[in-house]
């Protein structure tokens, strides 16, 4: 199973191969969805007490390496 940006996995048999924290079912989308609705990570972490601060930090950075691959207009 592919281990992205340190503690995000993919897994074909979890969640459809979704990228989600490791260990857990928590998608990578809901934590940025959460964070992007005005969320802090410190209620983040309330909300799903499996998290880590490392999770979320990791959810962020993920999405920035996404962000710099070219992508078409939404």
């Amino acid at each position: 199973m592919p281990k992205i940006a340190e503690r995000i996995v993919v897994d074909t048999r979890v969640m459809h191969g979704k990228p989600v924290i490791a260990g857990t079912r928590i998608p990578v989308y809901v934590v940025l969805n959460l964070l992007a609705g005005g969320l802090s990570p410190e209620q983040l972490l309330e909300e799903y007490p499996d998290l880590t601060l490392e999770d979320v930090q990791a959810c962020l950075a993920y999405a920035a390496r996404l962000a710099e691959e070219e992508v078409g207009v939404f």
